[in-house]
């Protein structure tokens, strides 16, 4: 079962201990079977408690994951192998295609707006016991909330969408719980549940968003949590409809328990318009527990960590005691010059949304050309179906081009790559289009869709 390697041990923390150690050096590799708990326990000498316990470490540190039945194995990608190191090293002559960033020559310029908020820090400095929020930035945020059709909730400031997302789940569920999860799906969030113990349940989509059938059958199978991008999906571009909110609804109204976050990551830089989950025209919820997640990164820049969320009260106010016991508080010269930001520019930078339709229809355009079928309604992505990833970006990589392999994105979904078109020129995607139909083979053949 596990080969050569035996583990050791006497407590629970020693026993885990070793399995963690053993899996960092590569003596236990993903995918390996662990013993029984009664026969690892004979073989130690201890309690079969014990080893239960070891075990539950061991989840609950997103080491090993555990199948009722089928026993327990180590995870295929423990959270010690982030998402992140799947990605090729781009050499300087090829372009970069795979970092997932917005174009900089798109992002408004942040000097002013940082001395702004340096000169009010000058004039009243932030101290301890100061609000945790900045509140006039907190009333634009309602208002663009209000302005889509959110449902009034209370309101926090968090340095980014996956710091927001991170304090609910750390929160609100215990390890071991079930979310369903969108696949292909956001890297980060993917890595992020087993580190808090959870369990993905994956859910598959298409150009409009979640596919109602399947997160239908993720609450059927126990989820407590539903994590939905309801704009520029990462990776697929796909982008919720009014039809599809609608239906999703209509299946969470059935399981008016799971927790719902709604990451809209892509306020901002997209033109297609927003579509919440969480309520219907009347504004009211239809569930219990829902917050609505906006990043700055997108579209003022990655650097400028901050996010608003709103969301009931019970939620946010969690979020907001968890964030009290280890930050604080997100700074306020970072708040401040978002806030500043949002006065002379706006939430949405004007132009922004039609460049990134613009380099997406090119290439989506080209590569129809040749026969492949690519995604990418909204966002900064193209997602590309293809047979085998490792062939298709190294095969692009041979021609200049750096893309991403699906692999960084992936649970059960089929393969594919992603291509971030965000600093692609439409008049290169003709190059890239011909150069993938040559990689492929499948010049004038349709790419497999999602």
């Amino acid at each position: 079962m596990l080969g050569d390697y035996r583990i050791q041990g006497r407590r629970a923390t020693e026993i885990a201990t070793d399995v963690e150690r053993a899996v960092a050096a590569g003596a236990l590799e993903p995918g390996q079977a662990l013993p029984p708990l009664r026969e690892l326990a004979e073989e130690l000498g201890v309690n079969p408690n014990t080893v239960a316990a070891a075990y539950r470490l061991l989840r609950d540190r997103g080491v090993i994951e555990t199948a009722g039945r089928k026993g327990s194995r180590i995870r295929p990608r423990p959270v010690t192998t982030y998402r992140d190191q799947i990605r090729l090293d781009v050499p300087p002559t090829a372009r970069n295609l795979a970092a997932g960033n917005p174009d900089p020559r798109l992002l408004p310029p942040l000097s002013a707006a940082l001395a702004a908020a340096g000169a009010a820090a000058d004039r009243a400095p932030v101290l301890y016991g100061h609000p945790a929020a900045e509140p006039e930035l907190l009333a634009l945020a309602a208002d663009g909330f209000r302005a889509d059709g959110v449902p009034e909730g209370a309101l926090a400031v968090t340095a980014g969408a996956l710091d927001a997302i991170d304090r609910v789940l750390a929160t609100q569920l215990r390890p071991g719980d079930a979310v369903a999860i969108e696949d292909p799906g956001w890297g980060s969030l993917l890595d992020l549940l087993p580190a808090h113990g959870l369990r993905p349940l994956p859910v598959a989509l298409d150009d409009h968003g979640p596919r109602p059938e399947a997160v239908a059958a993720a609450c059927a199978a126990g989820a407590r949590a539903l994590i939905v991008t309801n704009r520029a999906q990462n990776p697929t571009g796909a982008s919720l409809t009014a039809e599809r909110a609608a239906q999703l609804r209509a299946v969470l109204a059935e399981h008016p328990g799971v927790l719902l976050l709604e990451d809209d990551h892509g306020h901002g830089i997209t033109d297609l318009p927003f579509h919440s989950i969480a309520c219907g025209p009347d504004r009211r919820p239809v569930i219990s527990r829902w917050a609505v997640i906006r990043s700055t990164a997108k579209a003022f820049g990655p650097d400028l960590r901050l996010a608003v969320l709103t969301g009931e009260a019970e939620t946010v106010d969690r979020l907001l005691g968890r964030q009290r016991l280890d930050t604080g508080w997100v700074s306020h010269l970072l708040q401040r010059t978002a806030l500043e930001l949002w006065r002379t520019v706006g939430a949405a930078p004007p132009g922004v949304a039609a460049a990134y339709r613009e380099r997406r229809e090119a290439l989506l355009t080209a590569l129809a050309g040749h026969g492949i079928r690519g995604h990418g309604v909204s966002g900064l992505n193209v997602w590309i179906p293809v047979p085998q990833e490792t062939a298709a970006v190294v095969g692009l990589l041979q021609r200049g081009w750096a893309v991403t392999p699906g692999a960084a994105f992936r649970l059960e979904s089929p393969t594919g790559i992603r291509v971030t078109v965000s600093q692609l020129d439409p008049a290169e995607a003709p190059r890239l289009a011909a150069d993938l139909a040559a990689v492929l083979g499948t010049a004038g053949a349709a790419a497999r869709q999602i």
